[in-house]
């Protein structure tokens, strides 16, 4: 596994939490809400991209066989 993906989504988490507490101290709950489902679709888009490379390497190692 790359170590700049894992980078990445930390640097998602950090941006993310720190937008929500802006708005929450701003009232603004739900628009806080919504950034934070944005960065939790953003975060799965990044690794069903990287299980979908997994199971390619999968089936190209049995299809040596």
């Amino acid at each position: 596994m790359e170590i700049d993906v894992i980078f990445k989504i930390a640097a998602i988490g950090i941006i993310v939490t720190i937008v929500c507490q802006v708005l929450k101290k701003s009232e603004r709950e739900d628009i806080a809400t919504i950034v934070s489902l944005a960065g939790l679709v953003i975060v799965l888009a990044v690794v069903l991209d990287m299980v979908a490379d997994l199971f390619d390497s999968v089936r190209n190692l049995f299809d040596l066989f």
